[in-house]
């Protein structure tokens, strides 16, 4: 496979197979498969065609795996996808180099979580949708989370890629070698399959609390799913009156505290007394506090906070959360006085989001949750932030936009992965779906059908305190980042050493584990 043109089809075919690991399709066990697949384009390449080869990678799957994007419209899922494909280029091409020097397959897979970090910072405080960790859900892989945090399950599986490129590269001349170290690549990703993901903890056993996920549903679809504003916030106290009415004939158990969705009033509750009024009453029927998603008006006239608010009975709203990570271009516009000249679009976000600066821990009646919003349940250092305090991760969650879509599906997998990580449980409340209770090790205790008005409730124990992915997380990515760094120039002057006439190098393609 010497000609360009080959190397890049393999790219994009690759790009396609790894896209399918993710949901909707789930087709996990083709993730390493699309590594090894890169690997092979990218390796012994030029820098330069290391990058062509990454960036034809990463936009083959950034389109496939972000279809949902279209709902915005066809040019933001293409922009969206070739500016995020630059950071697979700039992979490929630090794989081209790590390529060159001995133990290869180990500098590789550090290059993917390099990449995801880069991706998931920048532009505008990054994208980490499509993280390899984020594809591992019910796989053998999964449990990593507990113990080496979203960055060291990337680079476990990504291992497993890189090493079955290795292993088809030495397959005729060193088979034993060949099959064992493919073996032993495949054992580190799944070992901690074999070991319990977060034991039973008698303390928090003993202390458990009740929780209600309402999904009041959205009665619009698209990129107009809030037209009926009024109608969002009428299901949502509807759907607690009801409950309450069932808690008090005894049909259904009192949970301790309530969770709405993300955007369950549209309209501040502070500017409308009628709004205040109709939520107080809901709050009041189900004697337990409730947290209300809530758009809430900023500091200037085209500002706004998206907030979740502990509203209590008989006092009303107490503590709040405001969510600290807006989507650019979704929630709020960069460079607005650039852009919007030239895009009209853009009108349809007429006021900017204001970023909270304070993590979402809030108290609800005695029990600490970890609150995010939306599309921050990705966004490791926002989850950290909350974890290692509360009880429950909360993930407060409007999807309505991308019903029918492959997206919810998505964030809800990595809801489920991010209670792995946290060893805590996770309340997922969405307006229309997908809503859901999780357990610490991942598994799905309630889940609600979409596009329905349903109410989720389960027992829950949890304990603060924070797991050991949550600890060694940071410090795992951090060297592994290294790692990529110093390799990444190493084997780049490795290369320009080779061809510079005289100068003599040792390391090189066919010596060591090459």
């Amino acid at each position: 496979m010497r000609s360009l043109p080959a190397r890049l089809a393999v790219a994009a075919v690759a790009g396609v197979l790894l896209a399918l690991g993710f949901e909707p399709y789930a087709w996990a066990y083709l993730v390493p498969v699309a590594v090894a697949m890169l690997t092979l384009v990218v390796r012994g390449a030029r820098l330069r065609d290391g990058f062509l080869g990454g960036l034809v990678f990463g936009t083959a799957f950034l389109l496939v795996l972000l279809p949902w994007l279209r709902v915005i419209g066809p040019d933001a899922w293409v922009a969206l996808s070739l500016l995020e494909a630059l950071f697979y280029g700039l992979g490929g091409l630090a794989t081209a180099a790590v390529t060159r020097l001995r133990w290869w397959p180990l500098w590789s897979a550090a290059v993917w979580v390099a990449v995801e970090l880069l991706r998931g910072s920048m532009p505008f405080g990054g994208f980490p949708w499509g993280r390899l960790a984020f594809a591992t859900i019910d796989t053998p892989a999964a449990p990593l989370m507990a113990y080496v945090g979203a960055a060291g399950t990337t680079f476990a599986v990504a291992l497993v890629g890189t090493t079955l490129a290795w292993a088809l590269l030495r397959l005729r001349e060193r088979p034993v070698a060949a099959v064992a170290g493919l073996v032993g690549s495949c054992l580190l990703a799944s070992v901690a399959s074999v070991a319990p993901v977060h034991a039973a903890d008698p303390a928090a056993d003993a202390n458990p609390f009740s929780v209600a996920a309402v999904q009041g549903d959205v009665p619009g679809e698209g990129m107009n799913p809030f037209s009926e504003r009024r109608a969002v916030l009428d299901n949502h106290v509807a759907a607690t009156l009801e409950l309450a009415r069932q808690v008090k004939a005894g049909k259904r158990p009192a949970p301790d505290l309530v969770i709405w969705p993300e955007n369950s009033t549209d309209i501040d509750p502070f500017s409308d007394p009628t709004v205040y009024a109709d939520i107080q009453r809901a709050v009041d029927a189900i004697g337990v506090p409730v947290l209300v998603g809530a758009m809430v008006d900023g500091p200037g006239p085209r500002e706004v906070y998206n907030q979740g608010i502990v509203w209590e009975p008989g006092t009303g709203p107490g503590e709040r959360y405001s969510k600290r990570h807006p989507v650019p271009f979704g929630e709020y516009i960069p460079l607005r006085e650039v852009f919007a000249p030239y895009i009209t679009r853009l009108d349809q976000v007429p006021r900017d989001m204001v970023a909270g600066t304070e993590p979402g821990l809030l108290d609800m009646n005695g029990v600490t949750i970890g609150d995010v919003i939306c599309f921050e349940v990705a966004y490791d250092d926002v989850v950290r932030d909350v974890a290692g305090d509360a009880r429950v991760l909360v993930v407060q969650t409007n999807n309505a936009t991308y019903m029918g879509t492959g997206q919810v599906e998505q964030q809800f997998a990595i809801s489920r992965l991010r209670a792995i990580e946290t060893g805590l449980p996770v309340v997922v409340a969405a307006t229309n779906g997908i809503s859901g209770i999780v357990a610490p090790d991942g598994e799905v205790l309630a889940q609600a059908p979409v596009r329905t008005r349903t109410v989720l409730s389960e027992s829950l124990t949890g304990l603060a305190g924070g797991s050991w992915g949550l600890r060694t997380g940071p410090w795992v990515q951090a060297l592994l980042v290294l790692v990529a760094a110093v390799c990444t120039v190493r084997g780049a002057g490795l290369g320009y050493r080779q061809r510079s006439p005289g100068v003599g190098v040792r390391e090189t393609q066919g010596t060591g584990v090459a």
